[in-house]
């Protein structure tokens, strides 16, 4: 496989999980509004699984370029990492907005 087609791979990937872990903080959010806090908890988890999946992803790729002593990229991987990030920005929110929203419900 060439390296252009494995980055293309990688940078789907990562985006892939950081999109579902956003969307899955965004439904636990809405749960937990319609006051239904324990389904906000279990998406929450499954928003952390999916984020920790892409990281994965996203930390063998860094490996791989410190075994070579390569460093390989591209926009996509550039994107997608900074679509990671800014998922789980959204998912550190979301939790704070949570808790908030549960004292307040009490």
């Amino acid at each position: 496989m060439s390296q252009q087609v494995n980055l293309n791979k990688v940078a789907f990937n990562i985006t892939l999980h950081g999109g579902n872990a956003k969307d899955l903080a965004h439904d636990a959010l809405k749960a937990a509004k319609e006051g239904n806090n324990e389904r906000a908890e279990n998406l929450l988890e499954e928003a952390r699984e999916e984020f920790n999946k892409g990281h994965e992803v996203q930390s063998q790729a860094m490996k791989q370029d410190d075994k070579e002593d390569k460093v390989y990229t591209n926009m996509l991987l550039a994107h997608a990492m900074d679509h990671l990030m800014a998922a789980k920005s959204e998912m550190v929110l979301i939790e704070e907005l949570i808790e908030l929203h549960q004292k307040v419900e009490g």
